[in-house]
């Protein structure tokens, strides 16, 4: 498990950026533009979101943060050709592969995928899941579906936090973070009060 969480980029990781192919994978993931987001935006910055939360926490593994970069790209694009990504580089094989294994399948519950994750995903595919859920739990602050936030909250602290618990801990914590300021939300808002007196519309 990873618990020190660099201050800011050394030099090291500055030149790692540098030599990564990194810019093939951003053309692809502009697909994801025209895809909108609950909380507002779309699903191409959420990927570069989630690709600047991993650099936060000191990652720099190019397979790793090229995944990051197209991580929502097959399951939020119909039909969407995997082909396009193995033509970018011969290390596309291992980026796919990652990709593939955060991706829920056609028909998947939830439940299933997110606990396949638990009991079979590779570390990075642990660290990928934490990163992406990061930036979801980010931008659910501009969410005002109180169910929603409510089931959202429930699902990170059953699955993701075993997840965080596995690979990074400073993950861990900002999760808990995460889901207590959307709880406070839901408390403040009266949520559960109406929902504890059967007043929910």
């Amino acid at each position: 498990m990873k618990t020190d969480k660099p201050e800011q980029m050394n030099k090291q990781g500055m030149l790692e950026l540098t030599e990564m192919t990194l810019a093939p994978y951003i053309q692809l993931s502009t697909a994801l533009i025209g895809k909108r987001r609950r909380a507002g935006g779309n699903m191409f910055r959420h990927q570069l979101d989630t690709l600047a939360i991993l650099i936060d926490y000191g990652y720099y593994d190019a397979t790793l943060l090229k995944a990051a970069v197209i991580h929502d790209l097959i399951e939020d694009v119909p039909g969407y050709d995997p082909q396009r990504i193995l033509d970018i580089e011969p290390a596309a094989k291992e980026v796919l592969e990652l990709v593939l294994e955060v991706t829920k399948k056609d028909g998947q519950l939830k439940k299933d995928y997110l606990l396949g994750i638990i009991n079979h995903g590779s570390e990075k595919a642990k660290i990928l899941k934490c990163a992406d859920r990061i930036s979801n739990m980010i931008s659910l602050g501009f969410v005002t579906d109180e169910e929603f936030i409510e089931r959202y909250c429930d699902e990170t602290e059953f699955f993701i936090f075993p997840i965080a618990l596995d690979v990074d801990y400073n993950m861990y914590q900002e999760l808990i973070n995460l889901v207590m300021t959307r709880r406070y939300y839901l408390e403040e808002t009266g949520y559960f009060t109406r929902k504890r007196e059967g007043n929910l519309k």
